[in-house]
């Protein structure tokens, strides 16, 4: 297997939750090319960061041909295919058009994975390294893990320049309401957590306070003004609309607290010491499976019950630790 193409779509979360799968690929072919087709925005991730040496867009207009049943492959896309001695594909394609149009380009090594993630069939990492288990290469570790490059990290040196050690980085937003705290509540506890010294240091001596990070993306603009309002100090640092890869370095390290989001599936990656809040979503099948992660539950399911004592408890065991 010189040649491997991974073709992975999907949201943040969904191919983070896929690096298992792939790092399993990547040790059991340490010398093979590896190229993604996904998103450029997130598969940045992999790119030249050990697990592909290529990343290719998805939305390049051409590929629409292979949705389409019995369309005119453009002879590029055919001959960029064909070229690959294995393609592993987890789009969601129920009726088999892409499946069968990438046979009709010659491709004979062909697996497709699971496109959608099945409640009660386990962790969605173990789901998806069924694909690459059928190669008969076992997936064993199914921590989640980026690596950020040299570049990347002299970015986060550089944002989070003047900040005080230790860095809480908050994530109040995610792709759904429903799985949200409310913002009142992080307006609360990280308002309170100014005053909360971390620890001593040997002599005695207070270390201090904690700097706070606080992420957003497009769909979190109202949230973030709102805290933009809160919260003045110049040890408050907002990372809004960073590149994956700068923002997983500048996570590298933190505390990172946060919702079931594709943001804190990244900081788990990153190594960040986790404290994620799950309501309607089974963490026993979406949260992170890294050591580094300690979920908690709301009661019935609904953030909203989920009372501020107990995060701040995390948060000050996590500074303390």
């Amino acid at each position: 297997m010189n040649r491997i193409l991974v073709i992975r779509g999907g949201a943040i979360g969904d191919f983070i939750l896929t690096l298992p799968a792939l790092k399993a690929l990547r040790d059991a072919h340490p010398h093979a090319y590896i190229e993604i087709l996904g998103y450029k925005h997130i598969a940045v991730l992999v790119e030249n960061r050990f697990y592909a040496q290529a990343v290719r867009s998805i939305e390049y207009g051409p590929l629409s041909s292979f949705f389409a049943k019995n369309s005119e492959l453009p002879a590029e896309l055919a001959n960029y295919f064909a070229s690959f001695d294995l393609i592993i594909s987890y789009l969601y394609d129920p009726d088999r058009i892409f499946e069968n149009n990438l046979r009709r380009c010659g491709i004979e090594n062909l697996i497709c994975g699971p496109a959608r993630i099945v409640e009660g069939g386990g962790h969605a990492a173990r789901q998806l390294a069924r694909p690459i288990e059928e190669l008969g290469v076992s997936v064993i570790d199914l921590n989640e893990k980026v690596f950020p490059s040299i570049e990347d990290r002299q970015f986060a040196q550089e944002f989070l320049q003047n900040l005080q050690q230790p860095i809480l980085a908050i994530h109040p937003g995610s792709g759904s309401t429903g799985k949200n705290w409310p913002l009142e509540n992080w307006i609360t506890l990280f308002s309170r957590s100014r005053d909360f010294p971390i620890g001593e240091d040997k002599c005695g001596q207070c270390r201090g306070l904690p700097s706070l990070v606080v992420i957003s993306g497009e769909a979190d603009n109202a949230q973030t003004e709102l805290s933009q309002r809160e919260w003045k100090n110049p040890d408050v640092r907002f990372a809004k609309n960073l590149a994956l890869s700068h923002l997983g370095a500048v996570l590298e390290g933190s505390i990172f607290i946060g919702h079931d989001s594709g943001i804190s599936h990244l900081a788990a990656a990153a190594g960040a010491n986790c404290v994620l809040l799950f309501g309607p979503t089974d963490p026993n099948v979406w949260a992170p499976r890294n050591k580094n992660v300690q979920v908690l539950g709301a009661p019935d399911g609904r953030l909203s019950y989920l009372q501020i004592a107990p995060v701040e408890a995390a948060v000050a065991r996590a500074l303390n630790s």
